[in-house]
């Protein structure tokens, strides 16, 4: 989400109704921007515990049961954001705008059922790079089929 709220991105790993998810992004928002840089990144929140961290002018959040490793979600979204800077460079909230779709790629590289998939960033962009090839091969393919 940006720093005025707005989500611009959202996975869930868990079934909700769309009012319930609205409900949940309404009630955890406000929670998570009016806290002050200096406190710790977790939040208990109902029944769940929230790992957020900041990028720039976007906050990365994810919701944990209480037995889960919070440390390790914080991991995954910094893994997450450094995956992001290197397909982007210097991932801004325009980047997520714009290339969504990517970014949704990026994340179920690395997360299937919201558990950690590939850890290794280089193989995450070399998955990255060779599906942009495929794109691009479909679209010169596209081109030359089109053509007198």
């Amino acid at each position: 989400m940006s720093r005025q709220g707005k989500v611009r991105l959202a996975k869930w790993y868990s079934t909700y109704s769309q009012k319930e998810r609205a409900r949940v992004v309404k009630e955890t928002t406000p929670l998570v921007l009016a806290r002050p840089l200096k406190l710790c990144n977790f939040v208990d929140w109902k029944n769940l515990k929230l790992v957020y961290k900041r990028y720039a002018s976007l906050y990365f959040l994810c919701g944990v049961d209480p037995s889960d490793n919070e440390l390790l979600a914080l991991e995954i979204i910094h893994q997450y954001v450094e995956v992001l800077d290197m397909y982007f460079g210097n991932v801004c909230e325009l980047d997520l705008i714009f290339n969504f779709h990517k970014a949704y790629y990026i994340l179920d590289e690395l997360l299937i059922a919201g558990e950690l998939q590939e850890p290794s960033k280089r193989a995450i962009s070399r998955v990255i790079e060779a599906q942009d090839q495929l794109v691009e091969q479909a679209k010169d393919g596209a081109d030359g089929d089109s053509a007198p």
